[in-house]
Formats: structure tokens, sequence, C-alpha cells
């Protein structure tokens, strides 16, 4: 996923005039993917949400000193979301190759099967299921699909509930405020930058 272009930086500016621009487009970013991750089949969505989540975590971790608290509780909440969203990554990942894997060994004992049953076979007998050479692989596999999938709805439905109590909690709005204040309260000194003389 491509971040979103900040505009209007200026490189003479302090850093948290800065950091705060950049804070508040990846704010954004995050929450532009809602509601879209309302659906547990958005894998691409959810997966983008975390890359958003990762580059609001990075953003306010490397400016806590000039966005303080903001910062510091804003990047918790983020790295928490890159969490949970990472995990459920790692399943929508595993899946896949995991089908892929069984199908493959699925192929070559049908291929197996055909070849024993002989060239001239008119059918393959129920019973020769028995002795395909991969059977045994399959519980194990078909038991990690199970569990992989399990894993992934609670995962999701944790990340859901994380999500909904910061919505509740007015999450975006505490942290756009929370950088407001932060940025409005550092001004160039005399050497252009720092706190504002006086204060």
């Amino acid at each position: 996923m491509k971040a979103r272009r900040v505009k209007g930086l200026d490189p003479d500016a302090p850093l948290a005039s800065g950091a705060r621009r950049i804070a508040l487009v990846r704010l954004a970013e995050l929450h532009s993917f809602d509601p879209a991750v309302r659906d547990p089949d958005e894998v691409e969505a959810l997966h983008d949400m975390r890359i958003a989540a990762k580059r609001l975590r990075y953003i306010l971790e490397l400016t806590e000193p000039a966005l303080g608290p903001a910062a510091r509780a804003g990047g918790k909440q983020a790295k928490n979301l890159q969490g949970i969203l990472g995990d459920i990554h790692d399943c929508d990942e595993l899946l896949p190759l995991v089908r892929r894997h069984v199908r493959r060994l699925r192929r070559r004992d049908a291929a197996a099967l055909r070849e024993a049953a002989g060239p001239r076979a008119r059918d393959v007998p129920p019973s020769a299921a028995s002795s395909a050479p991969n059977l045994k692989l399959y519980r194990g596999l078909e038991a990690l699909i199970a569990w992989t999938e399990a894993r992934r709805d609670v995962l999701y439905r944790r990340f859901i509930a994380e999500w909904d109590k910061l919505e509740r909690a007015g999450f975006r709005a505490e942290m756009e405020r929370g950088l407001r204040d932060a940025a409005t309260a550092v001004s160039p000194n005399a050497n252009g930058a720092g706190p504002a003389a006086g204060r």
C-alpha cells in the first residue's frame, strides 16, 4: 500500500509542526479502512490497515519527545492494532500455503492410486483409498487448517472489539486534539527551535 502524501511540510518549521502534520495524515490513513475492515473477508484491507497502523506508530514513536503524551498514547494504540492485524495477516498467509500443499498431496495420491489400479482398470475400488501414500499427512494438515481458521476468527473478533473501543472513546478526535496542543506548545526561539520563550 502506497503511503498518502503529506503536503505542506516546511523543513524550516519546528519538529513538532512537521511531525504533527505527518501524524495527522497517517491517522486519517488508518481510519480510511473503516468500514472495509468490518468485513472479515477483506483480507487486503486488513493488511493495508496493518501497514497504516505501523506507519502511524513509527511517526509517533520517533517524534514522541516533540509531540508528548498524545504521541505516547497513540503509539501504544497503533502498536496494539498493528500486532493484532499482523497475527491475522499471518493466518491469511498460512492458510493458502497449507491448502495448496494438501492439493499437491491429493494429486500425488490420486496418481499413485491410478497407477496401482493398473493401466487396464475400469474403476478404482473405495478400499484403495486406505493405501494412499500421504493419507496420514492429511490429518495433521487438516487440523492445522482448522486451528488457523479458528485462530483467525478469534483474532478478527478481538480486532473489531479493540477498534470499536477506540472509536467509542473518540481515539481519532483525542489524537487530533493532543497533536494540535503539542504542536502549538512549541514555537521557534532565537535559535529557530525549542520551546517558546517564557514557557
